[in-house]
């Protein structure tokens, strides 16, 4: 019986070469392929497939807040995230979702294949460069306010319009971002923002 596969990449011609490379693979089958994360969920929902493979970057919806809406609907649908970023803050987002693989979007399509079957029979696969390196386990330092109030100094507001937007004072906007701004050695917001974003804390 066929491994079922729904495929979420946002990269037409990446989507076209993974479901072609893996349709040939006996066991697997291609039941569906999503551009974007909202279809990827619906997808998900309807077809109910045994593995999604999702990329971590799309439109609409990223692969790790389809995870996560997988996850809370406790779909049986099996996640494989693909990914090019080696970002601490998003393996643990993924971790979180119950994902059952996280591996990298250049990995030899045979190694791909693999990973679906043995994700199959139970187990996690993760590609070792994701985890292995310098940082690679930072955890995040951040609060959910700080997250909140950084995310909004990001789009530019300065700390009046943070606390307008928060209902909060801006001396305290300003006492919170000090404390942003201590935690991740950073000279000024913006450095923060870069910082964090790069992280995958964000």
């Amino acid at each position: 019986m066929s491994i079922r596969i729904v495929i979420a990449e946002d990269q037409r011609l990446l989507r076209g070469a993974l479901a072609s490379l893996l349709d040939l693979e006996d066991d697997l089958e291609i039941a569906g392929q999503a551009k974007d994360g909202d279809e990827a969920l619906k997808l998900a929902k309807t077809l109910q497939p045994d593995v999604c493979l999702l990329d971590i970057e799309m439109p609409q919806k990223s692969g790790l807040e389809v995870a996560e809406l997988m996850h809370q609907a406790a779909l049986s649908c099996r996640v494989i995230m693909l990914t090019t970023f080696a970002r601490p803050g998003y393996f643990e987002r993924a971790v979180k979702a119950g994902v059952h693989g996280y591996l990298l979007k250049d990995e030899p399509i045979d190694r791909l294949a693999d990973a679906i079957r043995r994700v199959m029979q139970g187990y996690r696969e993760v590609s070792p460069e994701l985890i292995f390196g310098r940082g690679r386990w930072d955890e995040n330092p951040l609060s959910p306010r700080e997250r909140e109030m950084l995310r909004l100094a990001a789009t530019g507001m300065n700390a009046p319009e943070i606390a307008a937007e928060l209902y909060l004072s801006p001396g305290t906007v300003r006492n919170v971002i000090s404390a942003i701004l201590d935690k991740l050695g950073a000279k000024n917001r913006m450095e923060a923002v870069r910082m964090a974003e790069e992280k995958g804390w964000l």
